[in-house]
């Protein structure tokens, strides 16, 4: 029997941690652009819209990973300008906000988008990275979505490992050029399951 469980959203006492959690995934490729931590994580806190979430808790409720997505009503790391202005000032919510739009991905009609997943150090390779996937696997069902897409950068094969496990295959990478130094990666491969 595993010692956690998966439910929707996050958990009201746990969204602190659920930043610093997300931003140890993927703070090394944003620190620069929404940097220093504190403040990153703070910014995710409030921002993240729970609803479009799973949470993976512990026995004693400790959130163990969290995985996000993306649809046409909404996503975990939504937002805008005014979002990014609350955290970072309006002079820096512009650049930064300039610079996020280029990592957007457009939300299609027939697929659910994730956005996002993390999954704490101690509690890796015990199942809970799956455990989040197929909860977003059984959302995109719930939606009637017949498909899954998540991105993947080049440096992370491990991950990259996991989804092909869980049948996503790889149909494309989009190149970041020059930008790869903003960013701390060069490659992202677009990865898509049928749910059907």
């Amino acid at each position: 029997m595993r010692g956690f469980h998966i439910r929707p959203g996050i958990p009201a006492d746990q969204r602190d941690r659920a930043a610093a959690l997300y931003w140890e995934a993927f703070g090394p490729k944003l620190s620069r652009v929404m940097g220093p931590a504190p403040r990153a994580e703070g910014f995710l806190r409030d921002l993240f819209d729970a609803r479009f979430a799973f949470s993976a808790v512990d026995e004693a409720g400790q959130l163990l990973g969290l995985a996000g997505f993306k649809t046409h009503e909404g996503s975990l790391t939504g937002g805008g300008l005014r979002d990014l202005a609350r955290s970072y000032g309006w002079p820096g919510a512009l650049w930064r906000g300039g610079l996020l739009a280029l990592l957007e991905r457009e939300t299609l009609r027939d697929v659910l988008l994730m956005d996002g997943i993390c999954v704490a150090q101690a509690a890796r390779g015990q199942g809970v990275g799956s455990a989040l996937l197929d909860a977003i696997l059984a959302e995109a069902r719930r939606h009637e979505l017949p498909r899954v897409r998540l991105d993947v950068v080049a440096e992370n094969a491990r991950a990259r490992a996991l989804y092909e496990r869980k049948g996503f295959v790889a149909e494309g990478d989009s190149e970041l050029g020059l930008l790869r130094h903003v960013f701390g990666f060069d490659r992202a491969t677009a990865m898509y399951r049928s749910v059907s």
